[in-house]
């Protein structure tokens, strides 16, 4: 009997390069709403890959970022504590463009983790649909250059070219995680893809039907969270920081919420009834109180 392999797998990278439409790829199906928006992934979210032999639960992470207010610092920290016992460290950066800072900051932490616990490192390059191949071997080099550049080096480290769009390069990424997978226990049953509450998941559904509806009108200054659950009836509560933001989320006349309710419905089992409402409640991402209640 083959013995499994099984372990953890952290996705770290700056905002926008993909990393959500990454986890969702090599899982098959959708288990973190993804956006071009930034840090649209608010917490750790975990996908759960079941293949021959291994099971390997990735994690996926808010962008790593300079946070401006107390919601920003906890997004990083939990980007950063995603590295915690981690088997196997992805830190991803964008074919379109040049590697920068925030490119550098999540290649290091990915490095330093591998340094540190014996993890592996993978460097993933993502968006190659969309860069010429010379982009590509920039990037690979500019990703080899910034591994080079920290203290020590990693047990193992591979770079990876992928497109989390059309699919290229999944394949090869999957089995270089596989193969760096300890022996272990299966950590969730074989069925399962994801490890996110039914609440927690229909409110991020409709933050982002939100977000591809008002742009950067107020990402940041939305969030959403369920307030009521008895089957079929969900009822969600939308909050927005002043005022006039409400009027833009509600839409002329409630279009734009009744648009978000109707998107939002079709990726639920037939039968749901959903409620948004939405409130204001000032300077929320400011607050710690807030920032507990809604458990972000």
């Amino acid at each position: 009997m083959t013995e499994l392999r099984s372990g953890f797998v952290a996705v770290i990278g700056r905002p926008n390069v993909g990393k959500s439409t990454l986890v969702n790829r090599i899982i098959g199906t959708k288990v973190t709403i993804a956006s071009p928006r930034p840090n649209t992934t608010r917490t750790q979210v975990r996908g759960v890959l079941n293949v021959p032999g291994a099971q390997a639960v990735f994690v996926d992470t808010p962008g790593l970022h300079r946070p401006r207010s107390p919601l920003g610092e906890r997004l990083n920290e939990a980007a950063h504590s995603s590295l915690d016992d981690v088997d196997v460290a992805v830190a991803v950066v964008d074919a379109t463009g040049a590697v920068g800072p925030g490119d550098r900051m999540a290649v290091e932490s990915a490095r330093a983790r591998a340094v540190r616990g014996g993890a592996t490192l993978l460097v993933v390059v993502n968006k190659i649909d969309l860069a010429s191949r010379h982009a590509v071997l920039e990037r690979l080099r500019e990703a080899s250059d910034a591994v080079a550049a920290g203290a020590g080096a990693p047990a193992g480290v591979e770079y990876l070219p992928v497109s989390s769009t059309t699919g290229e390069g999944i394949g090869p990424l999957v089995e270089a995680v596989v193969a760096a997978l300890p022996p272990g226990p299966r950590y969730y049953p074989e069925g399962m893809v994801s490890d996110v509450a039914e609440a927690f998941w229909v409110a991020d559904l409709v933050r982002e039907q939100l977000l591809a509806r008002v742009q950067d009108e107020l990402p940041h200054s939305i969030a959403c969270r369920v307030t009521e659950w008895e089957w079929p009836r969900i009822r969600c509560e939308i909050l927005v920081e002043r005022d006039s933001q409400k009027g833009i989320v509600i839409g002329r006349g409630g279009e734009t919420l009744k648009e978000v309710g109707t998107a939002v419905r079709a990726q639920l089992p037939p039968g749901a009834y959903l409620e948004l409402f939405v409130r204001v409640e000032k300077r929320w991402q400011y607050r710690e109180d807030a920032l507990d209640r809604l458990g972000l």
